[in-house]
């Protein structure tokens, strides 16, 4: 039997139930106080953060994160994941959670939308403040009350908290509210404000009722600068008598009977308003006042979320322009294209990845591409090189270990697999792992618990695994160095990683990329390559890789401070690809005639263009070179 796609955390209160978090299949939802948790608790028994839920396997489970007060299931501790079923009571700290699949199965809660509630249930929301202007019925709202035996549709308003968490943008959330509005009271028209640069108001999103286009009516600036001044809500029902307001003309446009104006509050942050207007002569009532403070609440919640997601995701993309990240892959080959389309088709898998290629080639952008483009990218990427520590030490990187396992432990350590739980790990030349490490680390591959060094606590993590060697495992197998098994389980999925020899047309992208990283953090005035350079860079058989071309580029930028970067100022070593000894340029295919444009002009920077001693030297006429510099169009540089 398939589980249910929906499901709900109900904030339970003494008198009813409160907030509703719909929570969504692939969401990790952190519970605490911290502000960052998706769920943040107004409790001081509650840790920052304290608990997480998440959906795995058909469930839903609970996970407590080492709280101070614990996590409770129907009254027990949690220990480890808690799978949660439908009616499950939850309680973080000493706030009260009730799980469903489905709102109606909450008690009292009415299946069909419309049914009367039943006595027992009501809905308490704390809100803003309301103030009503002059003219209206007056009054303070501390708090809103949906009893039984109200007009307002309590199915209603938890589909619209559901429409709410499932929007992508600020713009469809806006649109969404309006839609939930107009279900719920008797509006006519309707738009949601953003606030920007201090007091300036744009326009999100408008509704109206006829079902005709919707028209923007502007809305009254008198009513929107006393909620933005005293961030109360506002309901006035007498602006076509009241000469403050019928005189207005966007009151007089709209023909409107009555208006509410709502702020959206985040803390002290007014992120937008909430505008409704009925058509003259309907009011709108008290009750559908309390029903638009309940919706602005909720979408307050909704609305800084997303703008938290866009500052971050902007955050990152500034950082990255001015930063040069290297996790980004670099160049324009088709080869490139082939690999970035694999980390595309591979990347939201939980498949363990193998990663071949040369020292140097990249392996680690391409293991950090996978990560940062797949559901983990929120959790840690955690990196260790098999081959940089000692054969005695790599089973307590990798593990962990207690104090006292061995001499020098000193301290609990928590190894790498722990520490990127819920993450990736990425394991370099993992050709270089003892055969003593690779049974252990088989079965953690094969999601096993494991063990810290000197220890007894059975650790279970959810680690996505990529490996990367440059050394052909084929052959570690066949001479036993490697287990069989294990080179089975991580070549699930396999990406190779061509050498820069065989990829020359990313080398001018990744020079330039270099470039600009080394020319911002040294300060250098350095604008770019000369052809000639260019031309020295392809002509190389890059022994070394993307990571040699890094370090040609680091030494010019850091030994030269001119506008371009010319051939000579590029150092070169004489290392084959293979290290065996000198080589020289390798084959490209070139026209005859871009072969003497080369040769031509790199004979005149030879003579410091002196025609006469080219001439000689090319074995032509000083005529017919002239000829051949201004039909190649030769200049001097500099």
């Amino acid at each position: 039997m398939a589980a249910p796609t929906a499901a709900f955390l109900v904030a339970e209160l003494d008198d009813g139930f409160g907030d509703v978090y719909p929570l969504q299949r692939g969401v990790t939802y952190g519970v605490g106080r911290a502000p960052k948790n998706r769920i943040v608790l107004a409790d001081d028994l509650s840790s920052r953060d304290h608990a997480e839920l998440a959906f795995a396997e058909g469930e839903w489970y609970v996970r407590d994160l080492g709280s101070t007060n614990g996590t409770k299931v129907n009254g027990r501790v949690v220990r480890g994941d808690q799978a949660l079923e439908a009616g499950d009571r939850v309680q973080f700290g000493s706030t009260r959670f009730r799980f469903v699949h489905d709102l109606a199965e909450l008690p009292g809660i009415p299946a069909t939308p419309g049914r009367p509630m039943e006595d027992s249930i009501r809905i308490t929301r704390r809100t803003t403040k309301t103030k009503f202007l002059p003219g209206g019925r007056g009054g303070t709202v501390g708090e809103t009350v949906l009893e039984s035996g109200t007009d307002r549709s309590l199915a209603a308003l938890y589909r619209l908290a559901l429409d709410m968490g499932s929007a992508k943008t600020i713009e469809a959330l806006a649109e969404a509210v309006l839609a939930g509005l107009f279900e719920g009271v008797t509006a006519d028209h309707g738009a949601v404000m953003a606030v920007t640069h201090g007091r300036d108001l744009d326009l999100v999103a408008h509704r109206s009722r006829d079902g005709k286009p919707p028209t923007y009516h502007k809305a009254s600036q008198l009513v929107s600068a006393t909620v933005l001044d005293s961030r109360e809500a506002v309901l006035a029902d007498n602006l076509q008598t009241d000469p403050e307001y019928s005189a207005r003309d966007s009151i007089k446009e709209l023909k409107a009977g009555s208006l509410i104006c709502v702020p959206i509050l985040d803390g002290d942050t007014v992120l937008g308003l909430i505008h409704l207007y009925t058509a003259a002569p309907r009011q709108f009532s008290e009750d559908d006042l309390e029903y638009t403070l309940a919706v602005a609440r909720q979408m307050a919640g909704a609305w800084a979320q997303l703008r938290h997601a866009d500052e971050l995701s902007n955050t990152n993309k500034a950082l990255r322009q001015v930063l040069g990240l290297e996790s980004e892959l670099v160049g324009a080959s088709h080869v490139l294209k082939q690999i970035e389309d694999q980390i595309k088709r591979v990347a939201g898998t939980g498949a363990t990845v193998l990663i071949r290629g040369e020292s140097g080639v990249g392996k680690e952008l391409v293991a950090r591409a996978l990560h940062n483009s797949s559901p983990r990218r929120d959790g840690p990427f955690v990196t260790l090189n098999c081959a940089a520590i000692t054969e005695s030490l790599l089973e307590s990187e990798l593990f962990g270990h207690e104090r006292g396992a061995f001499t020098g432990a000193t301290e609990k350590m928590i190894g790498k697999f722990e520490a990127a739980d819920r993450g990736t790990i990425f394991l370099d030349e993992i050709g270089e792992m003892p055969p003593s490490t690779q049974s252990k680390f088989l079965r953690v591959l094969e999601g096993h618990p494991f063990e810290r060094l000197g220890g007894n606590n059975r650790i279970q993590v959810d680690v996505r695994v990529v490996a990367a060697t440059n050394k052909p495992l084929e052959q570690a197998v066949r001479e036993g160095h490697f287990r069989r098994d294990l080179f089975f389980r991580l070549q699930v999925v396999e990406i190779r990683v061509p050498p820069l020899r065989e990829r020359l047309e990313d080398v001018p992208v990744l020079a330039e990329h270099f470039r600009k990283k080394f020319t911002r953090e040294t300060g250098r005035r350095i604008k770019g390559f000369t052809p000639d350079a260019i031309g020295k860079l392809q002509d190389y058989a890059w022994p070394g890789n993307v990571r040699e071309l890094r370090n040609v580029v680091e030494r010019a930028v850091a030994l030269h401070d001119k506008p371009t970067l010319d051939a000579h100022d590029l150092w070169l070593t004489s290392l084959d690809p293979g290290g065996s000894g000198v080589h020289g340029p390798i084959y490209k295919p070139h026209s005859l005639e871009e072969m003497e444009k080369r040769h031509i002009r790199e004979t005149l920077k030879h003579t410091d263009w002196n025609k006469s001693r080219a001439a000689e030297i090319l074995g032509i006429e000083r005529s017919t070179l002239d000829r051949k510099i201004k039909a190649y169009d030769l200049r001097r540089e500099g």
